[in-house]
């Protein structure tokens, strides 16, 4: 956790520093959904119901796991979905459909990583509403959409937003730069998924695990159990590094050595003191860009439990966009 981070957590003298700066940030930020509130600027409305999965909180809340928990909940349900995503960190700066195959440079990590656990449909572009408008021309049958983050992208108007949080909660309460947060909280969402332990936040609590094994870029699975007593080193380009090195330590494993990197790292090059022949793990997020450079290394899957009342609850709020004239193709 950088500096910052750690100064987001309480209200300090870095915080008090930089409130009058969050303060111009704020005026921003409310001018911003104006706009397109009053109809100066324009919101899209697709033919489909829209699922925004998102956070307000900078540097994710680990929202990924959520929203492949929702494309399989989809698919049990008999429905026909597609993910749009701006691509976060990606070189490209076009609309354009995420194939399994594909460069995570190019795409983005998260969506590349839905694109080959979900397999359904995923788009990326800087407008998500053009992602969603190519989205429905390749794949017209087509029902709900899921964006991958977008709590704040006013221009596709979304019929259920759901708001992720992990145990940081909203920090300081302060907006950028001052407080971690991209907009003020509480704001109106239709769902809130939070930590057990998460401070003042209410809404359905998730359970973050460890899948029981870990996975080679060539296929090939282990079982955490068998890594236990094997020095291991430990590598995380994701929100909460920490975190995932404690459910690693949690789960019994020896972690000779851990580096917590920025989110989204795009693994280049790997820290020089790390020995050539030493076993690496990694999230699945990052696995997509470090196989690249170390195809040996073991990614170990995170998952989510979510109560059975949000799911409920989620099918309900669907239900009825689904039977409205909004609706979506026939199935």
């Amino acid at each position: 956790m950088s500096g910052l981070q750690r100064a987001w957590l309480r209200r300090g003298p870095l915080a008090g520093l930089l409130w009058p700066v969050s303060l111009v940030y704020r005026a921003g930020s409310a001018l911003h959904g104006r706009l397109y509130a009053s109809g100066r600027r324009r919101v899209e409305r697709l033919p489909v119901p829209v699922i925004v999965v998102g956070n307000v909180i900078a540097g994710g809340a680990g929202k990924t796991p959520v929203v492949l928990a929702i494309l399989q909940h989809l698919r049990r349900r008999r429905l026909r979905a597609g993910v749009v995503s701006r691509g976060h960190g990606r070189s490209s700066r076009d609309c354009r459909e995420v194939r399994p195959q594909d460069d995570p440079a190019v795409t983005g990590d998260e969506p590349l990583l839905l694109r080959r656990n979900g397999g359904l449909p995923v788009f990326v572009a800087r407008r998500r509403a053009q992602a969603a408008r190519a989205l429905l021309a390749a794949y017209p049958a087509t029902q709900v959409i899921v964006s991958d983050d977008g709590l704040q992208h006013h221009a596709l108007a979304r019929d259920i937003e759901i708001c992720v949080f992990d145990r940081r909660g909203i920090g300081n309460g302060l907006l950028l730069p001052a407080g971690p947060l991209r907009e003020p909280w509480p704001r109106t969402v239709d769902l809130v998924l939070r930590d057990a332990d998460t401070p003042g936040i209410e809404g359905h609590v998730l359970r973050r695990t460890l899948a029981a094994e870990a996975l080679r870029g060539d296929g090939a699975r282990r079982s955490l159990a068998d890594l236990r007593g094997v020095p291991v080193i430990a590598l995380a380009g994701i929100a909460s590094p920490e975190a995932f090195f404690a459910m690693l330590r949690a789960a019994g494993l020896t972690l000779a050595a851990s580096y917590a990197l920025p989110d989204h790292h795009d693994f280049v090059h790997l820290p020089a003191a790390i020995p050539k022949d030493a076993t690496l793990l990694c999230t699945e997020k990052d696995a997509v860009k470090l196989w690249q450079l170390r195809p040996d290394a073991w990614a170990v899957p995170l998952q989510v439990e979510i109560p059975a009342a949000f799911w409920q609850d989620l099918d309900r709020l669907l239900d009825a966009r689904l039977s409205s004239r909004h609706g979506s193709p026939p199935a």
